[in-house]
C-alpha cells in the first residue's frame, strides 16, 4: 500500500493529500490516454538528498506526451522543480515521484475534445519494488502469454497509461502461478522487455540488451549501457530469442522501480549459478554507488534538493 503523505502538486498547486481528487468521468480514466513517469531520490551518503536523473525523466514524459498529442501546460522546468518541491513538502530524504499527465473532464466518447489537461505530481517512500531478497538474490521469472505490443499497435516509445494493461494482465498472470515477474516476447517471438523493466543477459563475459526496435527506452537501462562501456565491458544490443536466455550465465532486469534486479531462473531452467553473478553483482554495486553520491564521474546524473 502506498504510504500516505501530506501533499501532492496538482495543476500547479501542493494541496492536501485528501483533496487530490478527479471527477469519475475524467477522459483519461475511460480511455487510457495519459501518460507518466516514475522517477526515484535516493538518501546520498553525505546526508543529501538527489533525484536521480530528473531531467532524462522530464524529457521522457514530455515525449510521451508529444507522442500522445497531449499538450503539457508546463514547462520542463517547471515540472522538474515540481517534482523537487513536492518531495520538499512531504519532508521525504529520498522515495517514488509520480508525475501524471491526464485528460480532464468535459465532453466523453473517444475523442477528447478540448478536454482539460491536467497533472499530479504525487511522491511516497518505496524500497525495493521486487522486495530486498530479490536484490540480493534474484527471482523467478515467467514468460507470459501475453505478446508484448507491436510498434504499430500501440506507441511503445512512450509511457502510455493505457500500455500497461498488457503488463498488468502479464503479471497478474505469472503471479498466480508462483513466480516473481513476467517476461514478454515481441510479435515475432524475440525477447521483448517485462513488466515493467527491461532485461540483460550475459554470456561468455558479453553483456546483451533488447535493443529500441519495439521497447521502451528505460533511463536504468541506459544508465547500464553507460557504466558498462565505462568499464569496457563488451556490449550488444541485439535480439535474443527465449531458448537463447535459458542459456545465459546471467540476467538481471532493470528499471526506476526495480533498480537493477538480479534473475536466478527464467520458466524453471536456472540461470548460470542460480544466483547473481560477478558482472551482474559489479554493475550493481557501482549503479549504487551512483545514485547514493558515491561516484563522482557521474555527478551530473544526480539533482540534489
Amino acid at each position: 500500500m502506498v504510504q500516505k503523505v501530506s501533499k501532492i502538486w496538482m495543476d500547479g498547486k501542493l494541496i492536501p493529500w485528501e483533496e487530490a481528487n478527479v471527477h469519475i468521468l475524467t477522459h483519461s480514466l475511460h480511455y487510457g490516454l495519459a501518460v507518466f513517469e516514475g522517477i526515484r531520490c535516493y538518501l546520498c551518503h553525505d546526508g543529501k538528498s538527489a533525484v536521480f536523473r530528473l531531467r532524462e525523466h522530464v524529457d521522457r514524459l514530455f515525449d510521451s506526451a508529444q507522442i500522445g498529442d497531449i499538450k503539457i501546460p508546463f514547462s520542463k522546468r517547471e515540472i522538474a522543480e515540481a517534482c523537487k518541491d513536492t518531495l520538499r513538502a512531504n519532508q521525504l530524504k529520498e522515495g517514488y515521484i509520480r508525475p501524471i499527465v491526464f485528460i480532464g473532464e468535459g465532453v466523453m466518447g473517444v475523442y477528447p475534445g478540448e478536454n482539460p489537461t491536467r497533472i499530479a505530481i504525487a511522491t511516497w517512500s518505496w524500497g525495493a519494488y521486487l522486495g530486498e531478497k530479490a536484490l540480493e538474490k534474484g527471482i523467478r521469472v515467467k514468460v507470459s502469454s501475453y505478446t508484448r505490443h507491436h510498434v504499430n499497435v500501440m506507441m511503445t516509445k512512450a509511457k502510455i497509461c493505457g500500455n500497461y494493461v498488457n503488463s498488468v494482465l502479464a503479471k497478474r498472470e505469472v503471479m498466480k502461478m508462483g513466480y516473481d515477474e513476467a517476461l514478454m516476447l515481441d510479435t515475432e517471438g524475440y525477447v521483448s522487455e517485462a513488466s515493467g523493466e527491461n532485461i540483460f543477459m550475459v554470456k561468455n563475459g558479453v553483456l546483451k540488451t533488447t535493443p529500441l526496435t519495439s521497447i521502451l527506452p528505460g533511463i536504468t537501462r541506459d544508465a547500464v549501457i553507460q557504466i558498462a562501456k565505462a568499464k569496457k565491458i563488451p556490449l550488444l544490443e541485439e535480439r535474443f530469442t527465449r531458448d537463447e536466455l535459458y542459456t545465459a550465465h546471467e540476467a538481471f532486469f532493470t528499471g526506476t522501480a526495480a533498480e537493477l534486479t538480479p534473475i536466478r531462473e527464467v520458466d524453471d531452467r536456472i540461470i548460470g549459478e542460480g544466483k547473481p553473478g560477478p558482472m551482474t553483482k559489479e554493475l550493481q554495486a557501482t549503479f549504487f554507488e551512483i545514485v547514493r553520491g558515491k561516484n563522482p564521474e557521474y555527478k551530473e546524473w544526480l539533482d540534489y534538493l
